[in-house]
């Protein structure tokens, strides 16, 4: 690949600043694009997007809040017609698995006329790291609403080293990688393994939708956010994802991490220690 520009948009978030680092290691220039950066990209301002994406001829994108809200497929469509007339090549998305508006937001991007890659990733490994999930670990209790339903939660290193791959290999365009974990645990299971490898007692309960929900407003969450999680814990958590798909090893050539290899290596660090 030669050496042009990719914009990373939504560069600062899980899975964006490691597919930044790994580009720079090759030495291919990219620039994040982030209500932060400058030039500055925000989903809900479009006057910034035509900015974020001058000069780049590949973009990797991850909407945020969520494929799954209402506005998200308009908007991909939108981005994807924009980066046409911009001259981008090449869009790499970040998708859902078993999501309807996903779904839309995948064929409002392919129907844009650009090449595309599209990367359904399972619930990622380190939203119990990176994430809301962190303090109730660290107390030593987490509450949600899932029961025995197994998800194969994937790594985002594993997501990085695809997109990286899908950005800097011809042969990945216009192509749909499933990317899941090499084994599906239930979130009780998940964190029995957390526990484990950090030689602590964690406890996990399922708690009701409706206690969910009102624990979070409590805690002060925005009231969107609080129904994005309803729908991803009440809808998308229904096992319809739990079956463990090859997408890291098509993409990739080798395994997908296991989940206990990210607890023990995460474990290590201190994060969840007391």
């Amino acid at each position: 690949m030669q050496n042009s520009e990719i914009v990373l948009i939504g560069g600062s978030g899980k899975t964006g600043g490691r597919i930044a680092d790994r580009l720079e290691d090759l030495g291919l220039d990219v620039r994040k694009a982030s209500r932060s950066t400058i030039p500055a990209f925000d989903w809900e301002d479009r006057a910034t997007w035509c900015g974020a994406l001058t000069g780049a001829t590949s973009a990797y994108v991850a909407f945020q809040p969520d494929l799954s809200v209402s506005w998200a497929a308009e908007a991909i469509e939108a981005l994807s017609k924009l980066a046409r007339e911009c001259g981008l090549q090449h869009i790499v998305l970040l998708s859902g698995r078993g999501e309807e508006g996903a779904q839309r937001s995948e064929e409002a991007l392919k129907a844009a006329g650009i090449d595309t890659t599209i990367l359904r990733a399972s619930w990622f490994c380190q939203n119990f790291s990176e994430g809301a999930f962190v303090e109730p670990l660290i107390a030593g209790r987490l509450e949600l609403p899932a029961g025995n339903i197994k998800e194969p939660f994937v790594d985002a290193d594993d997501i990085a080293d695809a997109a990286v791959a899908a950005l800097t290999d011809i042969r990945h365009r216009n192509r749909i990688y499933e990317l899941t974990g090499p084994r599906a645990l239930s979130f009780r299971e998940a964190v029995a393994e957390i526990a484990a490898a950090s030689g602590r007692s964690i406890d996990y309960e399922q708690v009701s939708m409706a206690d969910f929900k009102e624990g979070l407003s409590a805690a002060g969450m925005p009231e969107p956010v609080i129904a994005l999680l309803e729908e991803l814990f009440g809808q998308v958590l229904d096992g319809r994802n739990s079956e463990v798909m090859g997408g890291v090893t098509e993409i990739l050539g080798r395994p997908a991490r296991d989940f206990s290899q990210y607890a023990r290596e995460t474990a290590a660090t201190g994060l969840w220690s007391a």
